[in-house]
This record gives C-alpha cells, structure tokens and sequence, in this order.
C-alpha cells in the first residue's frame, strides 16, 4: 500500500512539473504582464507569444495614436507591465509621461528597431513611424517582438520561435495577396491622397504614388496652412486623383473642403491606426486586407 501511495505521489509531482514548464508565466510577481502600446501591435504580439502570454492594448480600438489624450488608468496598466511594446520613432508621443509617473523597471521592445526610417525632406516633421503598413517591414516587428519575449521568459523560446516563423509565412502571404490586389489597377491610377502622410512605406511597396496629404505631416495631429491646401486642389486636378482616403478616426472637414473643390470621392473608413471590434479589422492582417481591398476598389 506504502509502494502504490509513494507511486501516486512521484506521478502527482511529474505531473505538476511538466505543467509548469509547458505553460506560460501565471499569477503572483511571476506574471509576465505583456502590454502594446496599440491594437494592431497587440495583434502581431499576440501571434508571437500564442497561448502562452495574454497581450493587451494600451490604447483602446478606434483611437488615433497621434492625438491620443492619456487616461489616469493608463499610468496603473504601464506600472503592472513587465514588458511594454512600443512602435517607436516617436510614434507614441504619449508615452514618455506614463513611464514617467508609472516608475519601476520593465523590458520595452521597439518593434522599428533596426529598421530605416523615411524622412521628411525638410526633416521638419521628423521620420515616418507608418511602417507596420508594409507587411515585409512587419516581419521585422514580428523578429523584434520574438526577441524580446524570449529576454523576458526564456521558458517559452521554442514557442516564440515557432510561432515567429508560423505569423511570417502568414505575412509573406499577405504580401502576395496585396500585390495581386494591386495588379488590378491601372498603374496611372496607383494615386494616393491621405488625411496625412501615412501611406509612404505602403506605397513604395507596392508601386504607388503619393500624389498628397491634406496634413502634410506624419501626424494627423498637425493643420495644413492656406497655401499647403490650395497646392493639394492644383495636384490633385493635375493628376486627376479619383479619391482621398481617411483612416474613421480622421476628421474629414478639410478632405470636404478639398473634395468639394476637385470632384474627387472620399474614402472615409480605412484603418491605418487602430483594429476594430468584430468586422472589417479584428487583426492586422485583416485591417490590411480591408484597407487595401478598399483603396484598389476605388481606384479601378
């Protein structure tokens, strides 16, 4: 009876061992709380870590990062972080309070890092932080992201890897999709004219031309002056520009204005900056294939 209950008892054990190695940090000061600063980040965060670390998004579904007004509850979720993923370059302008007032140490990731950054020619508004618009430039984030979940939980290695290597093939297909996409639209028709100059890396990508913004700067949070609008209208004619799309979160006022004056159409629910609650953006990957079924759509 003694052999049967120590038998029990050794099986119990192994049991309980093997569980803990298999399964991601839980509960108590071993948590590994993993935060985003944006939806879409969470997303491509979420593919890499799997079932074994919850991702969650700082900012909440339909906000703008560039004009996003922190919330006192936002300095409590940073403060529980233990690893917090960031865009970077100077994407997240709100970001440098909260870590500030929320204190204590954690591993922040940079999903650019390593990547080269498009400028502004006059460099007055900085570099173009719109990468994750290039899904090839997200496989950089997606190698970022592993890395850096691999310092923090080096437990789950093997599962960061695989799933890393799993969501790449995912985006290489993406990117195949976008092109043949594309490849349906006339190549004087590949025009685009944004709320503000997200759409740089895309358009490189995939043979655009970005014919115009109606902020003409990397942030939607910025105001185009008389001259800056009435030289859009004059391109816009000149090309003869068939839409202007906005992200939801943009305030279209302006693009009316613009509208009213050229004849063009607008395209006013894309999702450049944040995923949706169910239906049409729930992930990246499905943000990407709206946005661009949208945008070739309209330029048929």
């Amino acid at each position: 009876m003694k052999k049967i209950f120590n038998s029990i008892i050794a099986f119990a054990i192994a049991t309980l061992f093997l569980a803990a190695c298999g399964s991601a940090p839980s509960g108590g000061d071993g948590a590994l709380n993993v935060l985003a600063s944006t939806t879409f980040l969470a997303d491509i965060a979420q593919n890499v870590a799997g079932d074994r670390v919850k991702v969650e998004s700082l900012l909440p579904i339909g906000s703008d990062p560039h004009s996003y007004q922190v919330a006192p509850s936002d300095v409590a979720k940073i403060s529980e972080s233990k690893v917090l993923i960031l865009n970077g370059l100077e994407y997240e302008t709100f970001i440098k309070s909260l870590l500030e007032n929320a204190g204590g140490n954690r591993l922040v990731i940079e999903a650019t890092a390593g990547l080269n950054p498009k400028e502004d020619a006059g460099s007055e508004h900085g570099v173009d932080p719109h990468m994750w618009l290039d899904p090839n430039l997200v496989v950089k984030y997606v190698e970022n992201i592993r890395d850096g979940l691999i310092q923090a939980d080096p437990e789950g290695t093997e599962t960061y890897k695989a799933n890393a290597d799993a969501y790449i093939i995912q985006l290489k297909e993406l990117d195949a999709w976008i092109v043949e996409q594309v490849n349906t639209v006339p190549a004087e028709r590949r025009l685009l004219v944004t709320n503000h100059e997200a759409m740089g890396y895309f358009a490189d990508r995939y043979g655009f031309e970005v014919a115009g913004s109606v902020i003409p700067s990397f942030s939607s949070n910025a105001a185009p002056s008389a001259q800056e609008m009435a030289a859009l209208v004059d391109e816009i004619k000149r090309l003869n520009v068939p839409a202007i799309f906005l992200d939801t979160a943009d305030n279209d006022v302006l693009a009316k204005q613009i509208a009213d004056e050229t004849g063009v159409i607008i395209i006013a629910d894309l999702h450049f900056e944040s995923l949706t609650d169910g239906a049409p953006a729930p992930t990246y990957i499905d943000m990407m294939k709206d946005n661009v079924s949208r945008i070739t759509e309209a330029l048929k």
